[in-house]
This record gives C-alpha cells, structure tokens and sequence, in this order.
C-alpha cells in the first residue's frame, strides 16, 4: 500500500479491479480545505486516460509489475514470439499488447516483457536501438551543411527522418522514445 502523496509518473497502481498507471500528478494545496492530489490515470490494459482527485494520503494499492528480459523471435500474422532467456518458454503476444514496440524490434533483439502476476502487459524495448537504413534517396556531396532532413526506411519497415548525407545500407542509433535519429554507428 502507498499513499497518494507517494505518487510519482510511472507508478502503477489498482483501483475499482483495474491497472492504472499515473501519467501526471498535482499536489494542490488550496488555501481553505484540506489538501487533495489530482492525478491523470491511464488503464494499462485498455490506454484510456482518466482524471482522479485524491485526498492527500488516502491509501491504494500499488501493483507489482514484473519485468522478464526475454529475446522477440519472430513476428508472424500479427503473433509476436518472445522467448524466456532462462527457462527457454516461449510465449506469443498479440499486437495490441506489444504495441509501438514493434516499430523497433528486430529478431533476436534483448526486451523487457511486463508482467502483473502471470498476465503480460506489454513489451518495453531499450531506449536507443541500432538498425540499418532499407531505402531513403541517395546523398550528395556537400549535404552534410544544409542541415535539411529526408525520410528513410529502417529494416524494421519504420520511417523516420534523417540528414541529408545518411545512405542505404548504414547502421544508425534510434532514440525509441522519440523515435529520432541520433547519429551513425
């Protein structure tokens, strides 16, 4: 048990049977009443958001979310396959589970699987990723100054935009946050 002054973005809590994770929060002190915590909730299961006001340290339950390093395997007819690193099981998850992850991932690529109980979540992939450029327009001599950007093809079929000198065939690091290019590898 926490309380709603414990709240921090990212804290995963159950409330009326369902998973809610805090994207925001607000400790407001109003200068007659009691103090209360506004929060915005977001169903981990179903990606609604909702807002919730709080009496500053009323009591919930905080979930434990389990996170399994496992390997993605394959894709195959909207089925994701991952693997456990240390039982070998090997588990399928649908696409509306792994989600925006699936921009990033490449076979065999380390990711984390959530977990409340036995139930998976979702897939966090790592932060920054390195993958190799399918398609974009050939660079020119001299582009490296304009600062201009062009879309290009990963081999994950994500596009996204990079400069100018970037060429078929190069390895670059991606922030998956953001989804930006961040330089070449």
């Amino acid at each position: 048990m926490i309380t709603s002054n414990d709240f921090k973005n990212g804290i995963t809590i159950e409330l009326d049977g369902q998973l809610m994770t805090v994207v925001e929060f607000l400790h407001v002190k109003p200068g007659k009443g009691s103090a209360f915590v506004r929060t915005k909730l977001k169903n981990v299961r179903t990606g609604f958001c909702v807002d919730k006001t709080f009496k500053a340290g009323e009591k919930v339950i905080q979930a434990r979310i389990e996170k399994k390093s496992m390997q993605f395997l394959y894709a195959n007819d909207g089925e994701y396959t991952f693997m456990d690193n240390e039982t070998f099981d090997q588990i399928e998850l649908g696409e509306d589970l792994v989600g925006d992850a699936k921009k990033w991932m490449i076979d065999g690529m380390e990711v984390h699987v959530l977990f409340h109980d036995t139930t998976p979540l979702g897939v966090e992939v790592p932060n920054f990723v390195e993958l190799t450029v399918t398609a974009t327009d050939p660079g020119f001599k001299g582009d490296t100054a304009t600062g201009g950007s062009k879309p290009a093809t990963l081999e994950t079929g994500t596009v996204i935009q990079v400069p100018l000198f970037v060429n078929e065939g190069e390895k670059l690091q991606i922030d998956t946050r953001t989804g930006q290019y961040l330089k070449r590898v």
